[in-house]
């Protein structure tokens, strides 16, 4: 598939809330799977993994919520890791409610952060390791939470998992404008948080994205 021809827009609530629904409806399918083996080449398993994109989704929330966002570190809710190797997480689904209940757990987190991203004013930024974000930022970084690692669950459970290619070039646009834009978006991002390769470009075993729009961002200075 190639690459959208249209300009990419901006990423917005109604964004976020495609993305997470289709995951939610891809995981619908899956109910009466194992969620417990692994996920992709993680150390987590999907269970824990579908948890970690319903945090995410929720902390970033979070960072938009108060009437002064942090503009030095994240608000301060509790988390910790369940095992060593799993995610550090302030969001758990009761495993009681099994697979069905971690579903509305992750629908929830992303309805919370689309309510955020579309109430907040754009000029607000907040905290964020990769850079102080505007609500725009946060939605692009719940969309590609929810994607990459939506990646990572369909490969542990044996699914077919291909985003909408438009959704894909927007967050790669505002989150990752180093990269190429004559490929295909969903390849691309999958490329550019370390999940896959594109020709002619070597793999990436180190990424980061760019949450601080655009017009703030420091000139690039090479060494």
């Amino acid at each position: 598939m190639s690459a959208p021809t249209s300009p990419p827009g901006p990423v917005t609530a109604d964004d976020v809330l495609d993305a997470v629904h289709a995951a939610a409806d891809l995981l619908t399918g899956a109910l009466d799977r194992d969620w417990r083996v692994p996920a992709g080449g993680l150390d987590w398993d999907c269970w824990e993994t579908v948890e970690h994109i319903a945090d995410d989704l929720f902390t970033y929330a979070g960072q938009l919520g108060p009437r002064r966002p942090p503009l030095d570190g994240h608000v301060p809710f509790g988390y910790e890791r369940r095992r060593p190797e799993a995610p550090g997480l302030s969001v758990w689904a009761d495993p009681k409610c099994g697979n069905a209940g971690l579903v509305q757990v992750l629908e929830a987190c992303g309805a919370f952060l689309a309510a955020l991203v579309s109430t907040t004013p754009p000029h607000v930024r907040a905290h964020h390791i990769f850079g102080a974000a505007d609500p725009e930022g946060f939605a692009a970084m719940g969309v590609v939470e929810t994607l990459v690692h939506m990646h990572d669950v369909a490969a542990g459970l044996s699914l077919g998992w291909r985003p909408d290619a438009h959704l894909c070039a927007r967050v790669r646009h505002r989150l990752f404008p180093d990269a190429p834009t004559d490929t295909d978006p969903w390849a691309t991002l999958l490329w550019a948080t370390g999940r896959g390769e594109l020709p002619g470009r070597a793999p990436l075993h180190r990424w980061r994205w760019q949450g601080t729009p655009g017009s703030e961002r420091e000139p690039h200075v090479e060494a």
